[in-house]
């Protein structure tokens, strides 16, 4: 699949803006959802679900987590799903062997998302803080 196939359709004079990085519109969307999403991870742990909450960020219809942000109802580039680590390693996303390195390098929920971004390219964690340090 191709990225021009994931955004939406743009004037000819965006098309030069539309081969940058996907990521900078993902940042734009996750300033926007952060709020959210922080709320969604703080409710998976103190409900006893998962102390790894992980989020998905893809442009495209995916088979784990459960949606929390359309970005069709929304009218943003990123749709967000929630999952935890436990239904990562059950769907063999990671490893049983990697589960002690992503672990310790799994970063305080309460300050920072974990987010699984799917793009054509591939698919990569990233950890995104909630407050924009200056």
């Amino acid at each position: 699949m191709d990225i021009e196939e994931l955004l939406p359709q743009q004037p000819e004079s965006n098309k030069e803006e539309q081969k940058k990085s996907p990521l900078v519109s993902l940042e734009k969307d996750l300033d926007f959802y952060a709020e959210s999403i922080k709320e969604v991870a703080v409710e998976i742990m103190v409900q006893g679900i998962s102390a790894n909450p992980i989020f998905i960020a893809h442009q495209h219809t995916v088979n784990i987590g459960e949606m929390i942000l359309d970005r069709e109802e929304l009218h943003t580039e990123w749709t967000i799903q929630a999952s935890t680590f436990e239904e990562f390693i059950e769907k063999g996303i990671i490893k049983p062997e990697k589960k002690a390195l992503f672990l310790k390098a799994y970063k305080k929920p309460e300050d920072y998302a974990c987010v699984f971004v799917i793009v054509p390219e591939g698919a990569n964690f990233i950890y995104y803080p909630y407050q924009k340090r200056n």
